[in-house]
């Protein structure tokens, strides 16, 4: 499993968002009652589609601290109340567990669940979020999108896609290569920093969306750097209310100047503004690289693991992902919070 340094020693929570008949229920009861590599704790919240399985959680279940056990050495948990009163009954026994799993069916945004494990103590001490998990039905996900809302706000669907780390893309074998292609592209317009995984009846590799720390600050550093090129150099006129936009330039920012900018993107935005990472070199900070990821207007900051290498070209990171994102506007924002040498002299 990858993991940070700091998140060493903590248990990963993985959420999984998702609509009504996406497959949630069918990949819960994979992960409950087949798969035999990974021991994971499933909280249901008490707004799931359907009972997990006939009889396997049993009306009976009324208080959180209720677990049944299954013969894989899973865990089912249903959330009738508090998260952090439910997460904190099972911090002495979360050692027993490889990950647990969250799922948040109905709920589009998961900003919640993320600040309270994050700032809350007694959960930042024993969990840290690994990733947000999109479960997507390939055959419906199409009409999903494209629902309009009555004020012209942002769709449930646009929201999950915009949110997750990884797409669960299910029920690939009811669409054709063709329909699976042009979702595809969609997808990767509202969100090209998410990983795309192709599943049947939601057998998911599981090796692929736990344990890997996909939510955490320093995967920026792993993406493609052709994410970053310019998308209006390719022609493709975007339609879409939600999208993601990659920025990248060289250079040292002014701390002062990138802090007064994100500053007033936050106050401005931050509504609009579903994820946010950057790779930063600061002026004055030697061969420290920081790193910083945000959920709408909480971010968390702070110097990557690994410093700039010697001769390395500081490049500048940025990734945002949102509603009416305007790539030259944001582009030149930053630019402004750049270093200049002469500064000094003034």
């Amino acid at each position: 499993m990858a993991t940070d340094d700091k998140d060493a020693g903590l248990t990963p929570i993985t959420v999984i968002t998702g609509f009504l008949g996406a497959g949630k229920t069918t990949l819960v009861n994979y992960i409950l009652k087949e798969q035999n590599k990974w021991k994971i704790c499933v909280l249901e919240n008490e707004f799931g589609e359907v009972a997990i399985d006939d009889g396997l959680v049993a009306e009976s279940l009324d208080a959180p601290e209720d677990l049944i056990t299954m013969d894989n050495g899973c865990v089912c948990c249903s959330v009738r109340g508090d998260l952090v009163r439910t997460l904190g009954q099972l911090a002495s026994r979360r050692k027993d567990f490889d990950a647990i799993l969250l799922e948040t069916t109905g709920l589009a945004d998961p900003a919640p669940i993320v600040y309270t494990v994050q700032t809350n103590p007694k959960m930042s001490d024993n969990y840290h979020i690994d990733s947000i998990v999109c479960l997507a039905d390939c055959k419906h996900l199409g009409a999903h999108l494209d629902e309009k809302k009555p004020d012209g706000s942002v769709n449930e669907a646009l929201q999950q896609v915009a949110f997750a780390d990884k797409i669960l893309l299910n029920k690939i074998d009811l669409v054709t290569p063709d329909e699976k292609k042009k979702l595809e592209e969609r997808l990767r317009t509202i969100n090209k920093f998410a990983t795309v995984i192709e599943t049947e009846r939601s057998r998911a590799p599981l090796d692929r969306i736990l344990g890997l720390n996909s939510f955490n600050m320093e995967s920026i550093l792993s993406y493609d750097p052709g994410f970053f090129d310019d998308e209006s150099d390719k022609k493709i006129h975007n339609l879409e209310l939600v999208q993601s936009v990659g920025i990248r330039f060289a250079g040292n920012l002014h701390a002062q100047y990138f802090n007064m900018f994100m500053m007033d993107l936050l106050r401005e935005r931050a509504a609009d503004l579903y994820r946010t990472k950057g790779l930063l070199s600061f002026h004055g900070q030697g061969d420290t690289k920081f790193v910083f990821q945000g959920v709408h207007e909480q971010i968390n900051f702070g110097p990557s693991k690994n410093p700039w290498k010697e001769g390395e070209e500081r490049e500048n990171k940025f990734v945002f992902i949102g509603k009416n994102l305007d790539r030259k506007e944001l582009t030149k924002s930053l630019m402004e919070c750049v270093y200049k040498e002469d500064e000094k002299k003034a």
